[in-house]
């Protein structure tokens, strides 16, 4: 019989934790540390509507280095800017076809991505808005995740995707880190997360695992899980609410910069982490 996992982080370690990140928050949250997180590519956009569009892009693209993937996001983006939505939305599947034939970002074709937009097309033609489709999810039941698989599937279906890569399910026990960054990046509002979707509360969302945070998880005991799955998303989420019950992703950025930068070292984060535990 399978014993039950004690809380992880206990209160008072929790508390130690939470001072530390909230002074992590402080110092590294900030536009300056941005560069080259596609992120920064939401910051153009001032209509969420817009937003929405360029932070899809930008999330589903988000794996490999740092300058392709800059690279292939403009490449998408370019002919749609300065207003993604009415020039995307007055298109038809001919236009789009030929405007992104011949792209390749790694393992994502052109017809993948004609396949992502036309999706989003449909839904923002029956919905009004991605995020009005992700609220009405949410709002049929269920915790992030199962409105997640729900709108995952509705994309899916709009733009008769055959990509799961490119546009991952929890249904398939992905961990769905981008996509739960694209979430995050439209639902929380601060100096880095730009916001856009009303009714998605920050403390319903799920921390977008990326390699950076599943080895904090991994060495802070959140999870025990060998590879970053959905079950060690779900742990690291639980771990981080514990933290920090209203808002679990809000360290998500500053913390995953030590994995990224060069100037932040990952294995002092570490130590000072580990002080912080045997503190409380």
């Amino acid at each position: 019989m399978t014993k039950e996992r004690k809380d992880v982080p206990d209160p008072e370690a929790a508390r130690c934790l939470r001072v530390l990140f909230d002074e992590l928050y402080d110092a590294y949250t900030r536009r300056e540390y941005v560069p080259p997180d596609p992120v920064e590519v939401l910051y153009a956009f001032d209509d969420p509507g817009d937003r929405e569009i360029a932070g899809l892009v930008a999330s589903c693209l988000a794996y490999g280095r740092a300058a392709s993937i800059s690279r292939s996001v403009s490449r998408i983006l370019a002919p749609l800017t300065p207003a993604p939505r009415k020039t995307l939305c007055a298109m038809t599947n001919r236009d789009l076809r030929e405007l992104y034939a011949g792209f390749r970002h790694r393992f994502t074709s052109g017809d993948s991505v004609v396949g992502l937009l036309r999706g989003a097309v449909r839904v923002i033609g029956e919905r009004g808005s991605l995020g009005a489709c992700f609220r009405a999810a949410l709002a049929g039941g269920g915790d992030i995740v199962r409105a997640t698989e729900t709108f995952v599937s509705t994309l899916r279906k709009g733009g008769e995707m055959q990509d799961s890569f490119l546009l991952p399910s929890p249904a398939d026990g992905s961990a769905c880190k981008r996509l739960f960054l694209y979430i995050k990046w439209m639902s929380r509002r601060d100096a880095v997360d730009p916001g856009g979707w009303a009714g998605v509360p920050p403390s319903s969302l799920m921390m977008p695992v990326d390699p950076h945070i599943f080895r904090i998880g991994r060495t802070l005991g959140f999870t025990s899980r060998s590879q970053a799955d959905l079950r060690a998303c779900r742990e690291i989420t639980q771990a981080f609410a514990r933290i920090c019950p209203e808002d679990p992703t809000k360290y998500d950025f500053c913390l995953s910069r030590f994995g990224i930068r060069s100037d932040l070292k990952m294995e002092n984060l570490l130590a000072t982490c580990a002080t912080a535990v045997r503190r409380g």
